[in-house]
């Protein structure tokens, strides 16, 4: 027999929090970037902003 009654309001969550979570591990793999990889790409823009802001300080 079963082991006791079932809540299926709990049943529905848990199947959609499943649900959510294997698609938000899909879309971190399709989309995301390591830590060092936004650091980098952070650096670059920094670096471009101050060249920028040199070369219209030149003129």
């Amino acid at each position: 027999m079963t082991s006791g009654p079932v809540n299926l309001n709990r049943f529905r969550k848990d199947k959609a929090r499943a649900r959510d979570k294997a698609r938000a591990d899909e879309n971190a793999v399709k989309f995301g970037r390591s830590k060092a990889q936004k650091d980098i790409e952070k650096a670059r823009a920094d670096k471009a902003a101050r060249d920028l802001d040199q070369l219209k300080g030149e003129e």
